[in-house]
């Protein structure tokens, strides 16, 4: 029989979802035909026949697989919908249980309380970043301030989290370098303040070999900071530093390039 590529990519999925090798290969074999017995499995999978009894043990357990006491037995796999159903549902559990373990664990707090005013933490990534954006957003309580020049950083969920905050009292404030940005965040948050932001400095660098891209600077209630880039030619992976704490050194410097941006870009529109 061809071998099939999809057959590959599902089986490694799999494996990565956490099922051991030959249950996944099995599995995927299953899904191929409408039912087999043994042998066919192990002819399709490539899985020794003494080891697909285990395997489809397994899968039985787990709700993926069903089983007909003919001679010999039969075996076939649940449906495509079912199956993933049935696997979103085991790895949610475990993330829940995950989530209250975590929360449950006995903290260990060493560190000293006059830190907090001078933290810079980085991250890398535009997942564990869009994490942290939304984090600072659903804490802001008095202004949201958010910078960028790229459409795609005011994605849906984004723009769903600043509406949130604004309805909850909170002042925000959008800027971007395109007039339809504008236009599309105008009409998602039209209690915001939105602008096209004069400050040059973000887009073009004096220096010749600076290919650093801005992605977004946040401003949250005048204490926490998040500015990110995309360097040289990596332009698929973000990398940001966000710090806390009024004191701080670089929520100082930023907090006033920004207001200085602002007043230039509303200059600019009189």
């Amino acid at each position: 029989m061809n071998e099939d590529p999809n057959e590959r990519i599902a089986a490694e999925l799999l494996h990565e979802l956490g099922f051991k090798k030959y249950e996944a290969r099995c599995f995927v074999a299953l899904s191929r035909r409408p039912q087999g017995t043994a042998k066919a499995i192990s002819d399709i999978s490539e899985v020794p026949r003494t080891r697909v009894y285990d395997a489809i043990k397994a899968l039985e357990t787990k709700g993926l697989v069903e089983v007909q006491h003919s001679s010999p037995k039969q075996f076939r796999a649940v449906s495509i919908d079912e199956a993933i159903g049935t696997i979103r549902a085991e790895y949610e559990e475990r993330t829940e249980a995950l989530r209250t373990a975590l929360r449950n664990l006995d903290r260990i707090d060493d560190t000293d309380e006059a830190e907090v005013t001078h933290e810079v933490w980085s991250l890398s990534g535009s997942a564990s970043i869009d994490g942290r954006v939304g984090q600072l957003i659903d804490e802001a309580t008095e202004e949201v301030i958010i910078v960028s020049r790229h459409g795609s950083v005011f994605s849906e969920e984004l723009l769903d989290r600043l509406r949130t905050a604004s309805d909850r009292g909170v002042d925000v404030v959008v800027g971007t370098w395109d007039e339809s940005i504008r236009e599309r965040i105008e009409a998602n948050l039209p209690d915001a303040e939105v602008f096209v932001s004069g400050i040059e400095v973000l887009t073009e660098s004096p220096f010749p070999d600076d290919e650093t891209d801005l992605g977004r600077l946040l401003l949250v209630d005048q204490s926490a900071i998040l500015v990110s880039s995309f360097t040289g030619d990596d332009d698929a992976h973000e990398r940001a530093v966000f710090g806390r704490g009024f004191d701080n050194g670089l929520v100082a410097v930023v907090r006033r390039l920004m207001a200085t941006g602002f007043t230039d870009g509303i200059v600019a529109e009189e």
